[in-house]
Formats: C-alpha cells, sequence, structure tokens
C-alpha cells in the first residue's frame, strides 16, 4: 500500500540512457538538434559531447512521480529548471568509448528519487508537492523540480 503522508520517500528510479534512447526521443519529440546526436557538433559549442535532451530528463522525473502516485492525470503541475547536461557515451556492441558518467553497460546512468514535502487539502482532496532529485554522473541534473499531484484518497 502506497503512502501519502509529509516525509515519504518515493521509490527510486534508475534509467540509463543510450544513444539509442535519444534518437527514439528525437523521433517522438521532433527535436533533431545535432547536440543529442553528432559528438562534433556538441564539441563545438562547449559540451563533452552528444547530450541527452533536457526534456527527456525532465520527463523522467515526472515518471518518477506518476510510476509512485499510480495516475499520469493526477499531476496538477510540474516544474524544474535545468542544470547540467547529461552527456550520453558513443557506445558501439557494447563497448563504452568515453567510460565518463556511465553505468557499468556504458550508458549514462540517471537516478532519480523524490519525497513528499508537503500536503494540503482543499475542496476536491488532498494534493501533495513532491520535490524530486535526479542525478547523473554524481552531479545534480534538475534544479528546483517539483511536482503537485492529487493523492488518492
Amino acid at each position: 500500500m502506497t503512502e501519502y503522508t509529509e516525509g515519504t520517500e518515493l521509490p527510486a528510479l534508475e534509467v540509463r540512457l543510450s544513444r539509442t534512447d535519444l534518437v527514439r526521443y528525437a523521433g517522438a519529440s521532433g527535436d533533431f538538434n545535432p547536440i543529442h546526436w553528432s559528438d562534433r557538433v556538441a564539441g563545438g559549442v562547449g559540451l563533452p559531447g552528444v547530450v541527452a535532451h533536457g526534456m527527456l530528463t525532465m520527463a523522467l522525473g515526472g515518471r518518477l512521480v506518476t510510476d509512485w502516485v499510480g495516475d499520469p492525470g493526477a499531476v496538477l503541475s510540474y516544474q524544474v529548471r535545468f542544470t547540467r547536461p547529461i552527456p550520453v557515451p558513443d557506445v558501439v556492441d557494447g563497448v563504452d568509448d568515453t567510460a565518463d558518467d556511465t553505468a557499468d553497460d556504458g550508458r549514462a546512468l540517471v537516478e532519480l528519487s523524490g519525497k513528499l514535502v508537503s500536503v494540503a487539502v482543499d475542496g476536491e482532496g488532498r494534493t501533495g508537492k513532491v520535490n524530486i532529485v535526479a542525478r547523473a554522473g554524481g552531479q545534480s541534473v534538475l534544479g528546483r523540480a517539483t511536482a503537485v499531484v492529487r493523492l488518492p484518497n
């Protein structure tokens, strides 16, 4: 049974991103910016290499919350600040050519956690504010990430 009281920790979520995931996200979102697929372009603008889409990272935070609350329609608001890009290595046949900020299998590891920090009651029931933490390579990649959700009765 899921608990919905202040201080409740959401179940952690770990997601490993590959460049294939970035291609899929680009197709779904229509964001074909070459910093998400070309090391040359990414490096030319000062990035450490190809990076994950910020909105993909934000979506992972949303997934953390919706998996916990059990209903994507329960999310009333969601906001983040993008603080740091997530480098996604070039992996061919399971071999990571960069070996930086990655999981053991060569994909970028994104670790997400959250906490229900407040509960309020209104005319329609209870709402909760969730603070979300997203980390990659040991560093925060989202700042001020919060969601307000309609809590189940």
